[in-house]
């Protein structure tokens, strides 16, 4: 068995389209379809249902994929291990998070780069339910994400924070002076909110509930740039996570106040696939996250914009 019939395999799931496939493989498509045929020969099993296009693959085809996935993912993790043996890492990490913690992934992916400057990051922007299923493909090497999320399965998980909600709002808004809000007051106020489909907005909404109301923004975004982006208009508020602010910041003329949040918010940080040994890559993430001190930087944040009295305004000085 070749590693590259196993390559033209993935390529093909992921392409859905032989024509495709053989582009991201740098082949002809009669090259790729002759490779998974001999595959096929070599296990005596369908992989392939083929028509006049693809169709699919046979419940072996899938099976095949999942430890192509498998067998592709130790063959790189080797390289890496040889790679550190010349002198230093090579090679890239694939690196995911949801989209709402993609604002602190700098508190990493920079010190990675600078204590390994031969290897390279590749960072993608991914549900929490995408996420799950392509450390279990072996498609990603080590995520940010909930560590909650139920869609994870057999993974380790390394906390970086737990989230802490603000309300950000104008200086002259209702709720500006206020030393503390509540969930059911910031419904009453003009918002803008993500979406439903994110797992922020959902815990959000469960801490709308137990205040007794329900949220109702005139704007929903699946973006965090995008929000932002209409806070800066000054005529909405929002709930923001407090790691946000390490991006993004308060814009002028807006203010953050504190919430009354669980003492405990939701715990994010880095999931690896539950397998050993760990790649090299991944590892020296997980060992740059130790040193990063994402927690204590977030926090750090939160001084400088709250103060220790309360509310704080568009600059860290409170301008």
């Amino acid at each position: 068995m070749l590693l590259r019939q196993l390559e033209y395999l993935v390529a093909l799931a992921r392409e859905r389209h032989f024509a495709r496939a053989a582009a991201a493989c740098y082949v002809s498509q009669p090259s790729l379809s002759a490779g998974i045929r001999r595959l096929e020969h070599e296990l005596d099993v369908p992989i392939v249902r083929r028509g006049q296009r693809f169709e699919g693959l046979t419940p072996e085809g899938e099976r095949v994929l999942l430890w192509a996935h498998r067998i592709l993912a130790e063959r790189d993790a080797l390289r890496q291990e040889l790679s550190a043996m010349r002198g230093g890492l090579t090679g890239t990490l694939r690196l995911g998070a949801i989209p709402t913690a993609m604002t602190v992934a700098s508190l990493l992916t920079t010190p990675f780069c600078e204590q390994h400057p031969r290897a390279r990051i590749s960072l993608e922007s991914l549900s929490s339910r995408s996420i799950g299923r392509r450390l279990e493909e072996f498609d990603l090497d080590i995520a940010l994400t909930y560590l909650d999320d139920d869609s994870l399965r057999e993974v380790r998980r390394i906390p970086l924070y737990e989230e802490r909600y603000l309300l950000l709002t104008p200086k002259d808004g209702v709720l500006a002076e206020l030393p503390l809000a509540s969930w059911a007051q910031i419904a009453g106020v003009p918002l803008c909110l993500l979406t439903p489909q994110m797992r922020n907005r959902r815990i959000m909404d469960e801490y709308f509930a137990a205040d007794g109301v329900t949220a109702a923004p005139a704007i929903e975004t699946d973006t965090v740039a995008a929000l932002y982006a209409h806070l800066a208009g000054r005529r909405w508020s929002s709930v923001i996570s407090h790691a946000w602010l390490h991006m993004f910041g308060v814009p002028d003329g807006m203010r953050v106040v504190p919430l009354r949040s669980p003492v405990r918010g939701p715990r994010v940080g880095l999931v690896i696939a539950d397998r050993s040994p760990v790649p090299m890559l991944a590892r020296a993430l997980l060992d740059v996250a130790r040193e990063a001190g994402v927690r204590d930087a977030l926090d750090g944040l939160l001084e400088t914009y709250l103060g220790p009295s309360g509310p704080a305004g568009g600059t860290p000085d409170g301008g």
